[in-house]
């Protein structure tokens, strides 16, 4: 059994998540997908989409594959690396997108098309599963810099609002007390000497909805008099 205990609870800090729970996902999904795909029984893809969905609208504890790993494989292993959960939940909305798209195409007796559909979703998945490069968490992190500091977004952070009173530019990070590159991100900022204003988005969850905060770590060099001056990480 795991030596050491959780530090996020699989089904209530839902802001975050172990790493190694998408992966696992992933593998169950591709795996699935594949076999649909090979075999032809194209009603599994629809199985596959039926579960992302249920566990997106209602939670971790009804994602089967979820329940699996939390229940079964983190207790023997040990908790990984705790990350946001937006990122990998889009990913799951895409997949279940192209595999409720999948099961639509067979069904319609369009198999070449369906096959193509879950095809992806099982290479990508099983890419995922094995590399740890997630398609559609990278696609989620490239629309969450597109939304971040940019023309039409916030160009000034309101630093009293922070409780800061800074003498000169400061570095404010967004974080979560449970995500593992959150400290790793505050630990190297502080050893480069940058002065750190810390917001904690699970306790200020207006702020990042106010700076377009799609993800985390997010740290914002910021200028005495407020201006957003470049993203640092």
């Amino acid at each position: 059994m795991a030596s050491t205990p959780r530090t996020a609870h699989p089904y209530d800090d839902t802001d975050v998540i172990d790493a190694r729970a998408p992966r696992f996902n992933q593998t169950v999904m591709g795996v699935g997908s594949l076999i649909a795909v090979v075999t032809g029984a194209w009603w599994l893809l629809g199985l596959l989409a039926l579960q992302l969905i249920v566990g997106l609208r209602f939670g971790r504890r009804f994602c089967l594959p979820c329940v699996v790993y939390f229940e079964l494989i983190q207790p023997r292993f040990g908790e990984g690396e705790i990350e946001d959960a937006r990122p990998p939940r889009f990913a799951n909305i895409v997949g279940a997108v192209f595999l409720t798209a999948a099961t639509a195409a067979y069904a319609a007796g369009s198999a070449a098309f369906g096959a193509i559909l879950g095809g992806m979703v099982a290479i990508l998945a099983l890419l995922a599963a094995s590399t740890g490069l997630c398609v559609g968490c990278e696609i989620y992190k490239i629309g969450a810099r597109i939304r971040g500091v940019h023309p039409g977004s916030p160009h000034v952070i309101d630093l009293n609002e922070l409780g800061a009173t800074p003498n000169g530019q400061v570095v404010v990070q967004f974080t979560h007390p449970l995500c593992t590159d959150c400290r790793t991100v505050e630990q190297e900022l502080s050893e480069l000497g940058h002065e750190l204003v810390v917001v904690d988005i699970s306790k200020r969850p207006e702020l990042a909805r106010k700076y377009n905060v799609s993800v985390v770590p997010t740290a914002l060099a910021v200028g005495g008099d407020g201006r957003v001056l470049e993203r640092l990480a």
